[in-house]
């Protein structure tokens, strides 16, 4: 009997999620495959936002999940440069999941802060999302109250609230976000001024991206779209450590800085083309570069854009099992999950460290707060800032090497045409390395060929 109801359970997956070598290749004509997900998606966000309708959502949670998971699971970029976006369709189909997961399980619906029903306003004042950071602010002590005020009429109100909730992924004006960290915004809340200071910022992170994107691509095999280690065989072992080292970092920093870029350009988007709030689009990270314990650096300082999303898939689950302590190792567990699932698109199989490196993260966290215990002291100031390094600067180089291993830093993400560096740094400092001699990218050269 469980032969058979193996087999049948293995099957119904994988007629979901088939294997790499059975996934469609995409061409223009499956565009509207590709969409199609959306529809039942935000007809479920729409309901979402509508009082009386918890069974049918529930009903039509299987069929989100189903062809949501069937559609980017079961169609790929089959170029090798276009890999990365097997790897983006992943992560977008596990984010529509635990959005539709959400809007099923809630009774009364998504609700906004202060709101008793979809819509209703309680009589006392809402929740206010201020920012609550530790950097200084412009709207200090400025209840925020944009995210609650009447709709703009000229949409109709079903299409409005479908991709109002849909899209509410950090929580910012939501119930399930009212314990959200917001850090507090340097810049200032003058329209005019707030939309300068944010397109120089995007400039910014651009520029950076594209600067240690172009970089990494020099390392032999790391910068091909097939991937290879960041732990170089060849080299002797401390330039073997330093060269993982920098990429590790060069890594890390690419991912605040594209992280920063694409929220920059959203804000930007949302100002100029949907007339929001400034007060709507508080920073997104809150400086994580001086974090000094690991757990004001997960709960505050690296973005909360996932938070819930964690919470759906591991959190609530291990809560329930196990209390506090499950919803820790749960959460984490489902980040660990939630990344890995999404980087198995890439073709090249799972791997568990990833899993595991994000688990690690709960006994870490747990160390701190046993340290507390025993000292009678936080973990903090130059100490625990170096606690914080090693932990992300070295315990996490297993991780970043997983991802370059299996094409991340190859992969097709600034059109070189439109690439500084490419069309302008790199070109330019060969320039002054023929007339000189020597210069930073033959150094880098005669590094990575094992000289020092």
């Amino acid at each position: 009997m469980w032969p058979s109801v193996y087999h049948v359970a293995h099957d119904t997956y994988r007629s979901i999620i088939p294997y790499p070598e059975h996934r469609i290749p995409i061409r223009y004509h499956h565009i509207p495959h590709l969409l199609l997900p959306l529809i039942p998606f935000f007809s479920m966000a729409y309901l979402s936002r509508r009082p009386g309708t918890f069974y049918l959502r529930l009903l039509l949670l299987p069929l989100v999940i189903c062809l949501t998971l069937g559609t980017y699971f079961g169609y790929m970029h089959t170029e090798p440069e276009l890999n990365i976006y097997n790897w983006g369709q992943g992560l977008f189909a596990e984010l529509v999941c635990s959005k539709a997961i959400d809007f099923a399980w809630r009774r009364d619906g998504m609700l906004k802060a202060g709101e008793t029903k979809p819509g209703v306003l309680s009589k006392s004042p809402p929740v206010s999302h201020c920012p609550n950071g530790d950097a200084p602010s412009s709207v200090d002590g400025k209840e925020i109250s944009s995210y609650t005020a009447p709709r703009d009429t000229s949409i109709p109100a079903w299409l409005y609230d479908s991709f109002e909730a849909g899209l509410a992924i950090r929580g910012l004006g939501w119930q399930f976000g009212a314990d959200l960290h917001v850090p507090r915004d340097p810049r200032p809340s003058e329209r005019s001024a707030f939309l300068c200071v944010t397109a120089m910022s995007t400039l910014k992170h651009f520029l950076t991206f594209d600067t240690l994107e172009s970089l990494i691509k020099l390392v032999p095999e790391v910068g091909s779209p097939h991937g290879g280690t960041i732990f170089k065989p060849n080299l002797p072992i401390l330039q073997r450590c330093i060269l993982s080292t920098a990429v590790h970092l060069a890594t890390g920093t690419c991912l605040i800085a594209g992280f920063e870029m694409v929220h920059g350009c959203i804000t930007l988007l949302a100002l100029i083309g949907f007339s929001s709030a400034p007060e709507m689009w508080p920073p997104l990270m809150d400086n994580p570069w001086v974090s000094d314990s690991l757990h004001i650096f997960w709960a505050k300082r690296w973005h909360q854009v996932l938070r819930q999303t964690f919470f759906i898939y591991g959190g609530f689950p291990g809560k329930w099992l196990a209390g506090d302590m499950g919803m820790l190792f749960g959460t984490f567990f489902a980040s660990g999950m939630f990344h890995e699932c999404a980087a198995y698109t890439l073709g090249k199989g799972f791997n568990w460290l990833v899993v595991l490196f994000f688990v690690l993260q709960a006994p870490l966290i747990l160390l701190e707060k046993l340290w507390r215990r025993t000292t009678g002291k936080r973990v903090v100031g130059v100490y625990g800032r170096l606690w914080v390094y090693f932990c992300i600067f070295v315990v996490a180089q297993p991780l970043v090497d997983s991802w370059h291993s299996r094409g991340l830093a190859g992969g097709f993400m600034i059109p070189p045409v439109v690439s500084p560096a490419r069309r302008v740094f790199f070109p330019l400092l060969r320039r002054v390395e023929e007339t000189v001699g020597f210069g930073p990218l033959s150094a880098m050269q005669t590094f990575l060929d094992g000289g020092m």
